[in-house]
């Protein structure tokens, strides 16, 4: 079965979120690594083939928010009203990066970058984590304009 890019994200948040956790010296190696785990248990489950678009459009999400982890947390921390980046749970972290990322250095509509955040964070953390995820993303939207 094909992946869809919905499915790119949650694996793109999966590996941010590893890597937030334990940092890679190899972000190639990472990534592979994170790949081989996953075919080995979409082989076994049935689940979404990690190849073609999607693959492509997950590993550049997790290179891209690797490259600019800096930049991306110094445009967070204003945003978060008085919060520490890392008061954050880590999920809300990754997805918040990739967020920002998306709005910055893709082609995706900011719309579809804060629904498809807002969504991630609502499956892999909590329905409270929409709120914070909403109100940050959007406003670093409309401060782009």
């Amino acid at each position: 079965m094909a992946a869809t890019r919905r499915q790119a994200r949650e694996w793109a948040i999966q590996m941010l979120t590893a890597a937030d956790l334990n940092p890679p010296d190899d972000v190639r190696l990472f990534i592979d690594s994170f790949w081989e785990e996953i075919v080995s248990l979409d082989d076994e489950e049935g689940r979404a083939d990690p190849r073609g678009e999607a693959r492509e459009f997950a590993e550049a999400r997790v290179e891209g928010v690797l490259a600019k982890k800096q930049e991306i947390d110094g445009i967070l921390v204003p945003l978060l009203d008085k919060w520490d980046l890392y008061r954050l749970g880590t999920v809300e972290r990754a997805v918040l990066r990739m967020g920002v990322w998306e709005m910055k250095w893709s082609d995706v509509p900011k719309p579809v970058v804060i629904n498809e955040a807002i969504d991630l964070a609502n499956w892999f953390s909590s329905p409270k984590s929409r709120t914070l995820i909403n109100a940050v993303l959007d406003r670093y939207g409309k401060e782009m304009k």
